[in-house]
């Protein structure tokens, strides 16, 4: 009889616990969760930055080539140059999409 009452009690006592775990645990899941989506939107954001910045300095480069070389480069260095121009347009307007997403998760945690 005392074992069969000492079994129960366990069985309740972890039932019990495990309610308190679950219901404690699933709120801090979704913190978590967004704590993580903040902190992935961060690092792509840093790593558009770069991007824009390495960009910035090619677009740099290919302007000095300009200024430097003969009439048969221009023409391609041009393009080059055009191409760069949309690469680092489209990087901006990721960029602000990012930074508008960081700044909604930081107002809503």
């Amino acid at each position: 009889m005392k074992l069969k009452l000492t079994i129960l009690i366990l069985i309740i006592v972890i039932s019990i616990g495990s309610i308190i775990i679950a219901t404690d645990f699933f709120p801090n899941l979704k913190y978590v969760e967004i704590s993580n989506q903040y902190e992935n939107l961060l690092k792509y954001k840093n790593e558009l930055e770069k991007i824009n910045e390495y960009n910035q300095e090619i677009l740099k480069d290919l302007e000095y080539q300009i200024t430097n070389s003969d009439d048969a480069n221009i023409s391609q260095i041009n393009n080059e140059i055009d191409v760069i121009n949309r690469v680092i347009i489209e990087n901006k307007l990721e960029l602000e999409e990012i930074i508008i997403k960081l700044s909604q998760i930081e107002s809503n945690p």
